[in-house]
């Protein structure tokens, strides 16, 4: 009888004409070879393989492998895969089976401990083996797991034996980030980077970093005031990202085009620092004679060979280590160490901490650009946000260059440039700028303006202004400096600052200066609805008004509503503010009118009680008007009041645990969810814990909510009994974390992402990624102060799909 094929699941599962994967083909039956793919996929996980009988025998670690042998780590036992796939790194496509991103995190050889015959104690249910790899080195075991009823896979545990190459939990996951092939990121192999190809000895040798998208600033008219901002010169240059690796390094543009040659004394400068891997990001300028930043200086210099100046101001990435969900602050503390030994060309761009509008005066009257003001506690991302903003001396701006006049005058070929911007999509005409060059900026203008010459105007053009202009195509960039637009759209009093090589025609358009943050007037009727009262302190310690308690939730309505309106909620109602007697209320009572909703809830006693739900901006305002602070919310909607579509464990660790502790114990409940096929998603208490809230598709009933509930709470407190417990007393939670899972039956509430809290600081409740949570210090990092802050987080990439899953509850 034939043998089974033992690649036959692997190539059933999949349709090679779409995967770049290896087809399965047995190979030879004599190596040890093992590899560890850190595999992207539905949910991120490590594939631990290992070569037996000609195939690598394959699991899923659902946390990736631990040096502590206390550590046992549940490893999935999926299909035998071949040989050709211990070389397999990139990007299998989404909707083909295992879709996602796939690194080669570690790789070597193996051998059995004892002497034993692997093909056989693998069919026994245990593994001893010692490991030769890049990151996992000496003795493992890994040991099958006892079947539950009707259970078809195989669950094993992967563990450490104690050995000198035992370490701490994360001590691998955490910190080896990069592949061992190509020095590549997870990030980097998913958007298509180039590898770094190694071989020998040379693979020790840390990779260049990859090119990434840059942060931007957005304009307001006045500097921001406040704690947590800070403050740093707006340098007049080409922002460049320096990428270095030892004695390699390259510059790129702010749209990764490579410039390393245009500015080769900065990438020679970096080269021999001799630092390990490390992407930073600043800005090359050139001095004036006054010693100024300034952008003629530098478009001179890099005609002239003029000497070149780096300015850092910030930190992506170290040693293969993503720093981007770090706060600014972090991150410029890091630079600053890294570039300690520095010396010209190269500098750290410092910064100030308070006082941004002193500043800004005083850099105003030294003829500087401007400032630039980073909230400390922001993470880097590679777009334009409100945590970077930019304050100008003057107004200036690109624009786009569409036609020149030439000159009547002897010895001046060009008299002026014809400028537009797209709105829109669309190019309109914005003016003319007739001064700021010399003879050789019109000799370098009209050699780049003569090849783009074309006989139409690019976009409609007022008659008289059209007069005698030689049109070009809309390619080449121009920054100028001017008085004000007119009514017209049109600049007046301009002047030439430079040609902006780094920068594309087409995303040229009109700033317009925002408000930056700063104490505001509230709206004394949000939505119509009128605040009495509004000058009222209702949180003594910080000072804040009801009218600014109403002007946030005014600005966070949009966001708040997606998870409170269709919702039964209690409300925290605080008639004389915070410091005096709060209560709770759930019923209609009427005092609200028509402008709040309500629904018929039948009672556990029996009857029919009628409870708030609202619904809208005005419901939302009115409840504060009527002095509430706090809104807690049912975990099912109005619509199926006896289906949950959440689950809610809140971490409520012991008063004076360090929140170190309740980090860690977020985390450890995010992956046991994870092992249980369960996504979910942190939230910031603005109190002392940390909400795990899982989606739930609202199928299950109450009752079986609450039973798994409570029967994965204890069963993680018996498994953890030093971090957790399931007892809700208080003499229970000595040094520890109680998992509160009774907020996970019908009837409890929970308090709501966005909603205000009645305590010192006027803290919210926020939703944060897992990133940020490892580097929160508390559960308090927002207050109603940070309305601007939260709208932008609630409409980013990181949080927009934050609380969504549709997701079944599993047996238990």
């Amino acid at each position: 009888m034939a043998k089974a094929d033992p690649l036959e699941t692997y190539n059933r599962k999949r349709d090679f004409s779409k995967t770049r994967e290896p087809k399965g083909t047995r190979g030879a039956e004599s190596g040890n070879l093992f590899v560890v793919q850190k595999h992207d996929a539905t949910r991120l996980h490590w594939d631990f393989r290992l070569e037996m009988d000609g195939v690598l025998k394959s699991w899923a670690v659902t946390r990736g492998p631990s040096l502590d042998p206390e550590d046992k780590r549940l490893a999935v036992r999926t299909e035998d895969h071949p040989m050709s796939y211990a070389r397999f790194e990139g990007t299998i496509p989404k909707g083909q089976y295992g879709g996602g991103t796939v690194m080669l995190w570690d790789e070597g050889t193996w051998e059995p401990v004892g002497g034993k015959d692997p093909s056989k104690t693998i069919d026994e249910g245990h593994l001893h083996f010692t490991l030769h790899g890049a990151r996992m080195k000496g003795e493992w075991l890994l040991v099958r797991m006892k079947p539950r009823p009707g259970e078809k896979g195989e669950n094993w545990l992967l563990r450490k034996v104690e050995d000198q190459y035992a370490g701490a939990s994360g001590e691998l996951v955490d910190r080896a980030l990069t592949s061992v092939s190509s020095g590549r990121t997870m990030l980097q192999i998913a958007d298509g980077a180039a590898p770094r190809k190694t071989s020998g000895k040379s693979r020790k040798k840390a990779a260049l970093p990859a090119f990434r998208d840059v942060q931007l600033a957005t304009l307001v008219d006045h500097v921001p005031t406040g704690a947590g901002w800070l403050h740093e010169v707006k340098y007049d240059g080409y922002r460049a990202l320096i990428a270095v690796a030892g004695k390699e390094a390259r510059a790129f543009t702010r749209h990764g085009l490579d410039w390393s040659d245009r500015f080769a004394p900065i990438v020679t400068a970096f080269a021999d620092l001799g630092l390990a891997s490390a992407l930073i990001d600043g800005e090359v300028v050139a001095f004036d004679r006054d010693g100024r930043p300034s952008f003629s200086a530098l478009q001179a210099a890099l005609k002239d060979g003029g000497a070149l100046h780096y300015f850092a101001f910030d930190l992506l990435e170290e040693a293969g280590e993503d720093l981007t969900p770090l706060g600014n602050a972090a991150r410029k503390e890091r630079l600053a160490a890294l570039l300690a030994g520095a010396e010209a060309p190269i500098h750290y761009a410092e910064h100030l901490a308070a006082g941004g509008e002193k500043l800004f005066a005083q850099l105003c009257r030294e003829g500087y650009e401007g400032v630039v003001s980073k909230r400390a506690d922001a993470r880097y991302r590679g777009t334009r946000t409100h945590d970077w903003l930019k304050t100008k001396c003057t107004r200036r701006q690109e624009f786009v260059i569409i036609g020149h006049l030439e000159s009547d005058r002897p010895g001046r070929d060009l008299r002026s440039l014809a400028l537009g911007l797209y709105e829109g999509g669309t190019l309109r005409y914005a003016g003319r700028v007739g001064t700021g060059f010399d003879a050789d900026t019109r000799d370098l203008l009209l050699a780049k303006l003569k090849p783009l010459a074309r006989k139409t105007a690019p976009t409609e053009v007022p008659r008289a202004a059209s007069r005698g202009v030689r049109w070009v195509e809309p390619k080449l960039v121009a920054e100028v400096a001017f008085a004000e637009f007119t009514a017209d759209h049109v600049i007046r009093h301009a002047s030439f600052i430079g040609l902006r090589e780094d920068k594309e025609a087409q995303e040229i358009v009109p700033e317009t200066p925002a408000s930056a943050p700063a104490d505001t007037v509230p709206d004394a009727a949000p939505f119509g609805i009128t605040i009495t009262h509004p000058d009222r302190v209702i949180y003594p310690k910080s000072g804040t008004t009801k009218g600014e308690l109403a002007a946030y939730y005014a600005q966070l309505a949009a966001p708040m509503l997606q998870w409170l309106a269709d919702r039964p909620v209690s409300l925290v109602r605080c008639p004389q503010g915070r410091g005096k007697q709060c209560f709770f209320q759930k019923h209609d009572s009427g005092a609200f009118g028509d402008k709040v909703d309500h629904v018929a809830i039948r009672e556990k006693k029996g009857g029919v009680e009628d409870y708030l739900v609202v619904n809208d901006e005005v419901g939302l305002l009115t409840c504060v008007q009527m002095n509430t602070i706090e809104f807690h919310g049912w975990g099912a909607r109005a619509s199926d009041v006896e289906h949950p579509d959440r689950m809610i464990f809140d971490l409520d660790p012991e008063e004076g645990l360090d929140f170190a502790e309740v980090r860690r114990a977020a985390v450890q409940l995010r992956d046991l969810l994870g092992e249980m096929g369960l996504a979910s998603f942190a939230m910031a208490s603005g109190g002392k814990g940390v909400h795990v809230v899982v989606p739930l598709d609202a199928t299950a009933d109450w009752p079986a909510v609450k039973d798994f509930a409570s029967r994965f709470a204890r069963a993680v407190a018996e498994a953890h009994p030093k971090r957790f417990t399931a007892n809700m007393r208080k003499i229970e939670r000595r040094n520890r974390i109680f998992l509160d899972w009774l907020r996970n039956e019908r009837g409890a509430t929970a308090v709501l992402p966005y909603s205000a809290r009645a305590r010192d600081a006027a803290t919210v409740a926020a939703p944060i990624t897992w990133a940020e949570l490892d580097v929160l210090s508390d559960a308090r990092p927002f207050t109603i102060a940070d309305a601007a802050r939260l709208i932008d987080r609630a409409g980013s990439r990181d949080l927009s799909d934050w609380g969504i899953a549709r997701q079944q509850l599993p047996a238990l």
